[in-house]
């Protein structure tokens, strides 16, 4: 059974307005995935939206030489995770999808996304589950690969919350 996990990015004095332009802007993109490159080889693969939605692949290269021992265990070389988000049109609130693909990886990972306001702003709520086949080891993989995602999530919320807060600031 996999396991589940929420984070919620707050954005406090910010709309759903601003935040889903702000999932709408290249440069936005480009300055979180500048912000990823200081851990890790990151890359913005493509970004399309419009009246539609949005829909975004990124790709991340962890080095397995940076993985936890339990994670080298199961990974032989560097854990390349490629995600594909998807949000729906804007509305009063928005809903989403994630996958994320690990070639090789013994798992499945995913989950949905809610934008939604607040009386001081509005939250993005990532619901994320992660399944990892592998006896003894699969509910401990699974649980390292949700607090990592977690760990992810925070920092991609703070770039977003610093160029929102720069942009009202002009």
């Amino acid at each position: 059974m996999p396991r589940r996990l929420d984070y919620s990015a707050r954005y406090p004095l910010h709309t759903t307005t601003e935040v889903y332009a702000a999932l709408m802007n290249r440069d936005h993109w480009d300055a979180r995935i500048e912000e990823m490159r200081k851990h890790s080889p990151n890359d913005l693969v493509t970004l399309e939206a419009g009246d539609y939605g949005i829909a975004v692949e990124t790709r991340h290269v962890l080095p397995r030489d940076s993985l936890p021992d339990l994670a080298q265990t199961v990974m032989r070389k560097d854990m390349v995770i490629t995600r594909y988000e998807k949000y729906g049109p804007f509305g009063p609130e928005v809903t989403g999808e994630y996958t994320a693909e690990i070639p090789g990886g013994p798992g499945t990972l995913g989950g949905t996304m809610r934008l939604f306001p607040t009386e001081t702003g509005c939250t993005l709520r990532t619901s994320s589950h992660a399944e990892v086949l592998i006896p003894f080891f699969g509910r401990r993989l699974e649980q390292l690969m949700l607090v990592n995602l977690i760990d992810l999530f925070r920092a991609e919320a703070e770039v977003t919350q610093r160029w929102l807060d720069q942009r009202n600031a002009a």
